[in-house]
């Protein structure tokens, strides 16, 4: 794609002004577009899924049918009296309806509506579009200024978006499949309103696949779907209805190329290159593979962790699930008979929201294997439930006068502070006093095992406990 197809501005004060649409939104509905582009959704009563988003007077509502053709045509004034609609961030997975949004947008505002993709377009084209949606707004037209996988802009292209959508000059809706908190600019995240986009769930995708069989504009009844085959599209899927529709294309055309009717399940896998995988994400197997895997890395089989954790990423699981459990399990677990396990795990959680599968799946199988050979003792878990049982039996009590903060006015009167004694005076770095209130002093929660980094930190910890106590 050209430069000149992601955008279309006039160049200069007099000259024509910008289609409403530009880009690959523009030119997409053609015969031979991609059948989840031909299936697009054309208004907001069409979109499936995200019914948080669409009740009435939401925001992105208000955006789309605050400025209609037909309101314009016959007179109407537009909604539009309470200082007009902000930007938007959309942040959701692939597959759940961002750009299918902002095709909407192109179809049913009577704003200007520029298309900009985040991975070819820089800072010169971005001014461009924001300079010219200047001059449209003394002509009384808004601009509406779709940006795709805006997390790919630098942070001065970022920037660059600032005075248009600071002043209104355009209404930004940018599209990202990674947290914005880290992926987009503070200045441009508070000026915008985030709305966050859910996985589709299967009865979302279910709908779209039985509607793409039949639809003039999908499959038009030229095929049929085994329901064997449609649970394994559906499970293929992973909530990604971009990836639903292309592997039901695929699948159709192979049935066709083949003279068959019907799309069966030995089709499907023949055209995808995908076994099926006997797992149902909403059933019993759901967690009972999330358990297998948990308790084979718990039992230190690595083999048998890595089978649960292909089961899972063939049966299209989230991978920030998966992610989430290792989190957890690496201080349950593995904890301090390991450090490091943690790291290891939240990397890869990390890991697993930047890149996606099916890359992912290589991020989570080196946290699977980091955590299965490692060390284990869940002397962290029983720790912190020993601590939480004495806050919540009420052994509370007041903090040591001299640990209370000692900085604000008249806290020396009061004691704060008076007898407190700095660990780093000390040559060994520990001072003996009391740190703990009196309804708990000198009761243990952690326990440290003898095995891996864990037996090193507990020779230390029953020193650090005789210097405490006064006894060394």
């Amino acid at each position: 794609m050209t430069d000149d197809a992601l955008f279309d501005v006039s160049g200069g004060s007099a000259g024509p002004a910008a289609p409403r649409a530009s880009g690959s939104l523009a030119d997409a509905d053609h015969l031979s577009a991609p059948l989840a582009v031909r299936m697009r959704p054309q208004s907001l009563d069409d979109l499936v899924g995200q019914r948080q988003l669409l009740a009435p007077g939401a925001p992105l509502r208000r955006l789309i049918e605050g400025d209609r053709p037909e309101d314009r045509d016959q007179g109407r004034t537009p909604p539009t009296t309470d200082g007009g609609v902000p930007s938007l961030l959309l942040w959701g997975p692939p597959g759940s309806g961002k750009t299918t949004i902002a095709a909407i947008l192109s179809r049913q505002t009577n704003r200007i509506f520029v298309e900009l993709s985040a991975v070819t377009s820089g800072v010169k084209e971005v001014r461009a579009v924001i300079d010219t949606a200047r001059r449209e707004l003394g002509r009384t037209r808004e601009t509406v200024l779709f940006v795709d996988e805006v997390h790919r802009f630098s942070k001065s292209q970022q920037d660059a978006l600032l005075p248009g959508v600071e002043n209104r000059w355009v209404t930004l809706v940018a599209a990202t499949t990674e947290n914005p908190y880290f992926s987009v600019i503070s200045p441009l995240l508070s000026r915008s309103l985030l709305l966050r986009l859910e996985p589709l769930s299967d009865d979302d995708i279910r709908g779209l696949i039985h509607r793409a069989l039949v639809h003039e504009r999908g499959l038009g009844s030229t095929v049929t779907l085994a329901e064997d085959a449609e649970e394994h599209l559906l499970r293929m899927s992973g909530g990604d209805a971009r990836r639903a529709l292309t592997y039901l294309e695929a699948g159709a055309g192979a049935a066709i190329a083949l003279g068959a009717a019907e799309v069966d399940l030995g089709t499907l896998e023949t055209a995808v290159d995908r076994a099926a995988v006997r797992y149902d994400r909403d059933g019993d197997q759901h967690y009972d593979v999330a358990s297998a895997l948990i308790k084979s890395i718990r039992g230190s089989d690595v083999d048998a962790s890595l089978h649960y954790l292909a089961r899972m990423v063939e049966a299209g699981e989230d991978p920030r699930f998966v992610a989430r459990r290792l989190v957890i399990l690496a201080s349950e677990d593995v904890g301090m008979a390991d450090p490091t396990a943690l790291g290891v795990a939240v990397a890869a959680h990390q890991a697993a929201q930047f890149v996606g599968l099916p890359e992912a799946a290589i991020n989570l199988a080196h946290a699977v294997i980091h955590l299965a050979l490692a060390p284990k003792s869940n002397a962290v878990v029983k720790a912190i439930g020993a601590a939480l049982d004495d806050v919540r039996s009420g052994r509370i009590g007041s903090v040591p006068a001299h640990l209370r903060d000692a900085h604000y006015s008249s806290a020396k009167k009061l004691g704060h502070g008076a007898s407190y004694s700095y660990a780093h005076d000390d040559r060994r770095g520990i001072v003996a006093q009391q740190y703990a209130p009196d309804v708990v002093a000198g009761r243990t929660y952690y326990e440290p095992t003898g095995r891996g980094a864990e037996k090193a930190y507990g020779e230390r910890l029953e020193r650090i406990r005789r210097i405490l106590a006064g006894d060394e």
